[in-house]
């Protein structure tokens, strides 16, 4: 809170002094002002994805690398679908699995040579 009560000193004492000034002196900083601004970089703000796609144009100028980068992406697709098929498949075989354990019927009965032709000969009818 000091420092804020201390700029607001500052700032009324400069503001104080900038009436007191000529007005060829208050012309000649106002241009010089402007001219700053107008030097002053401006910062723009960019998505993740834009930044990544200009890493990506920058570095990868050949031919070469961007094949390399290409075949690199594809295969981390291909990677990631075969993972997600697998976790499908496990699920529905754990949900297959739970309706099983859940049934009525003992364990030894799936065990049973002829409980497999009975559930073969129940779904053929």
């Amino acid at each position: 809170m000091n420092e804020l009560h201390f700029a607001y000193k500052i700032r009324q004492h400069l503001n104080r002094g900038l009436h007191e000034l000529r007005p060829e002196t208050a012309a000649r900083l106002a241009t010089a002002r402007q001219s700053a601004i107008s030097r002053q970089r401006q910062a723009v703000s960019q998505s993740m994805l834009a930044t990544a796609g200009g890493f990506a144009l920058h570095y990868f100028d050949s031919l070469r690398i961007k094949q390399v980068f290409s075949a690199f992406v594809l295969l981390l697709c291909l990677v990631v679908s075969a993972y997600w098929m697998a976790d499908q498949r496990v699920t529905e075989l754990s949900a297959i699995d739970s309706a099983l354990l859940a049934d009525d019927l003992p364990i030894s009965a799936f065990t049973d040579k002829g409980f497999d032709a009975w559930l073969k000969r129940g779904s053929s009818q």
